[in-house]
């Protein structure tokens, strides 16, 4: 039986990517920061798989290591890391830019993503197996207006991801990224900071990605035959057809 490791699990793409992995037996390693969520999601997901929690924040580099350190024996050995805990903070010009929001993303969406990697990659090289998936965004492919450091933060994601595949091309280590667009999730919440009517306005008109959606894809990706590697996936909805077009109807 496979073992998965899941960064930011408890909302959006990583609890639907938890859900589907347990539905497929694989056990399962949930982090994030959200105990609760975090206890909520265990005893559901035990009536499918093996599950165990870490509480930690992915932007602190001793939590993770402190986390990755306490795995009981029996969860050491992981033969996936999905590293999709990330956030945007706010919307706004360059000059108009609050540099708590710019520090939160860099913190969490590069950083967290290297404390996580960095904890759990000496296993992956020592056992010669592993599958890394790192989540994007098609803001990490194209810039849009008010973007600026969130896009910054997703194109080190990007990049990150092409340089670890070569640096762990020798260790029979898959490595993939998978770029979604608009997803309907807790993610515009999150950047408007609570105020709920302006994040539903982004998904008003159209019919955005589902975090199953993309679930289902990180699940295709991650069960292909062992010589198969999807290096590199950009998924938008239908109706988007780049950072800045959406068709949108009645609005």
């Amino acid at each position: 039986m496979k073992t998965a490791l899941i960064t930011g699990a408890t909302s959006g793409i990583g609890k639907a990517t938890a859900e589907l992995f347990a539905k497929n037996k694989i056990r399962l390693i949930l982090c994030g920061r959200r105990g609760k969520r975090l206890a909520q999601l265990k005893e559901f997901l035990s009536d499918f798989t093996e599950v165990i929690t870490l509480k930690f924040d992915v932007s602190k580099r001793k939590e993770v290591a402190e986390a990755i350190q306490s795995l009981p024996e029996n969860f050491k050995k992981i033969d996936i890391l999905i590293n999709n805990a990330g956030n945007a903070h706010g919307l706004a010009t360059i000059q108009d830019g609050e540099i708590d929001d710019w520090d939160a993303m860099l913190d969490i969406n590069v950083k967290g993503l290297l404390y996580v990697t960095k904890a759990i990659i000496p296993q992956m090289i020592a056992q010669n197996d592993g599958f890394i998936v790192n989540i994007g965004s098609t803001a990490g492919k194209e810039v849009y207006k008010n973007g600026n450091v969130y896009c910054a933060s997703k194109f080190a994601v990007n990049a990150i991801n092409k340089s670890m595949r070569l640096d762990l091309n020798d260790y029979n280590i898959r490595v993939s990224a998978i770029h979604p667009g608009l997803v309907e999730t807790e993610f515009s919440e999150v950047r408007f900071k609570g105020d709920t009517e302006r994040a539903k306005n982004v998904y008003a008109g159209f019919k955005p990605l589902q975090a199953t959606d993309i679930a289902d894809i990180i699940h295709f990706v991650i069960s292909r035959p062992y010589h198969v590697n999807i290096e590199d996936l950009v998924v938008f909805p239908t109706a988007q057809a780049s950072a800045t077009m959406i068709h949108k109807e009645n609005f």
